[in-house]
């Protein structure tokens, strides 16, 4: 939707879960010399800071990457994300938080390629003032999903794609897996981020069947179904049971990523930096999940 701007949003606890997992799948496909390519569909305007009125009004971020920033017990797990994000301020204080293009394109080299989709009239411009010297990224003022049946496959054959709306209605859910069914069928091998609230457990758990019937037999036509969706959960209170149509409306208990054919060990590695985000973040009511589906 239109209305949605993540300036209010930026570096909450959602935001340090799906930078976190982003970051770590883009430090694994750089360790091969092969160029990769990353497709964000809605890449929002790159770059928040975290000292501006509309930051401030809400303050997230105070709960998010502030209670985590320049942590000497820090995760390994963490330190590609937290690495990248300091490269955007200066000393060690936090006053700029970058979106996922910006942190994807900071860690890329000059050979991957990048593609943001920005659909809101005032972020596409933002976003598009950020990176205008930025070479190897492509800024488009289009429909997300559209642009990324598109885009695939990409040429350089390896790819990640993050897909994050803002879920403001329950039609964002049907559209994710509609983009993401279209995408699997041109670009089979390639590695999706599909980052979701957690708001009401319901939502959540049609969205990650539907994902996950993806998969099936019938869907894609394998032989057998595979089990190469892996998802990862970071709460900080429990979700409120409630009326489903309200669910887009809720309060966010924490969200979570389905990532659709995970690097190698990404389970093991998230694993073992999940426990301390919940620790750190919600020390009396974190809780998290490591699972497969399929």
């Amino acid at each position: 939707m239109l209305s949605y701007q993540h300036g209010f949003h930026a570096g909450n606890v959602a935001d340090v879960l799906k930078h976190a997992v982003l970051c770590q799948v883009i430090d694994y496909l750089l360790q091969k010399n092969k160029p990769f390519y990353f497709h964000d569909t809605h890449a929002g305007r790159g770059l928040y800071d975290l000292t501006h009125p509309v930051a401030q009004k809400t303050g997230e971020y105070r709960e998010g990457i502030a209670r985590i920033w320049n942590r000497p017990d820090l995760p390994a797990a963490l330190s590609p994300y937290i690495r990248t994000l300091q490269s955007f301020n200066t000393g060690t204080g936090l006053r700029m938080y970058a979106g996922s293009s910006l942190l994807a394109q900071r860690m890329m080299t000059g050979a991957d390629r990048l593609v943001a989709n920005e659909l809101h009239p005032q972020e596409y411009q933002a976003l598009r003032e950020t990176v205008k010297d930025l070479r190897n990224l492509r800024v488009s003022h289009e429909d997300g999903y559209a642009a990324l049946k598109a885009a695939l496959p990409p040429h350089e054959k390896r790819g990640v794609v993050l897909m994050d709306p803002s879920y403001e209605t329950l039609t964002d859910d049907a559209a994710v897996v509609n983009a993401l069914r279209e995408a699997v069928k041109r670009f089979s091998t390639g590695v999706y981020l599909v980052w979701y609230p957690i708001t009401e457990p319901l939502r959540t758990r049609r969205m990650a069947r539907a994902v996950a019937g993806l998969f099936t037999q019938n869907e894609l036509k394998e032989k057998e179904p595979k089990k190469n969706i892996l998802q990862l959960e970071l709460l900080v209170r429990e979700p409120i049971v409630g009326n489903e149509r309200m669910a887009g409306k809720g309060v966010m208990a924490g969200s979570g990523m389905l990532v659709i054919n995970p690097p190698w060990q990404l389970d093991t590695v998230m694993g073992s930096a999940l426990p301390w985000l919940a620790k750190q973040l919600a020390p009396e009511t974190g809780s998290y999940r490591v699972e497969w589906l399929g």
